[in-house]
């Protein structure tokens, strides 16, 4: 049995910043020294066509989503007029942007659409209900809770992003049908207000899970801190970083040796 140093530990391991014990890090059989500069290991998580897709797509749901204010609480509308004309137009011309740039990526690169549907429409694992059944807990007390590993894209990232993207895909077809319905075609009335209903109830539901996707994408969560870099950097996720959040997937591409070492 290892012996443990003053801090507690057994040699051969060492603390990670959630207070996890892990197995002492080692540069090819070695065990690292402290004082000593090693190099970076990161894992390519993103390439640069998804994070353009998802940058452009982003920035398009944040305007949209000050935009629709303005259409949505008449209040608002009333006390800016002038504003909301402007608004309006612009909500138009980033609401075609927000349906045309997924398109575009999709029939560009119909693989990766195919491999992105795979990585949401799988089985639950045993993993993943433990994941949701403590994402509360963990959100109150990161540092007291252990997470099981998870894949490339975790149990409570399908939900919400399925939830997010179901709900784009609601207000994408319901707003088309609502500026076109109104000036190419004369739509009934029924019809437009059935797509009215829809487009505002979406418009919610986006903007709920939209902030909450924002909260951990940008890293405002503690244990996501620096996760903004895989979409607005340059894709790219530390290998400890890697292990900690998605486990199963970091292992596997440590395996395939899709490790990148940056010196320090």
């Amino acid at each position: 049995m290892a012996a443990k140093n003053s801090s507690g530990k057994k040699s051969g391991e060492y603390k990670g910043f959630m207070g996890e014990i892990y197995a002492e890090p080692e540069i090819d059989g070695t065990p690292m020294q402290p004082g000593r500069t090693y190099p970076t290991r990161l894992i390519k998580r993103h390439s640069l066509k998804t994070r353009i897709t998802h940058d452009v797509v982003a920035i398009s749901c944040l305007w949209l989503m000050v935009s629709g204010a303005f259409v949505f609480f008449p209040p608002l509308a009333h006390a800016f007029p002038a504003a909301t004309q402007f608004f309006r137009m612009s909500h138009r011309v980033m609401g075609a942007i927000f349906i045309i740039i997924p398109l575009l990526s999709a029939i560009t690169s119909p693989k990766g659409f195919v491999e992105f549907w795979k990585k949401y429409l799988v089985k639950w694992t045993p993993e993943d209900k433990e994941f949701m059944k403590k994402f509360v807990f963990y959100m109150l007390g990161a540092k007291k809770v252990h997470m099981p590993d998870q894949d490339e894209v975790k149990s409570g990232q399908r939900f919400a992003d399925g939830m997010l993207i179901l709900s784009a895909v609601l207000i994408a077809v319901s707003g088309v049908v609502l500026w076109l319905g109104t000036s190419v075609w004369h739509a009934g009335a029924t019809a437009l207000l059935v797509m009215r209903l829809i487009h505002d109830i979406c418009f919610l539901l986006f903007v709920v899970f939209g902030l909450a996707h924002i909260y951990l994408g940008a890293g405002i969560f503690e244990p996501y801190k620096g996760t903004s870099r895989l979409m607005f950097g340059d894709g790219k996720v530390p290998e400890s970083d890697a292990l900690y959040h998605w486990g199963f997937w970091a292992r596997e591409q440590i395996e395939k040796g899709n490790v990148e070492e940056v010196q320090k």
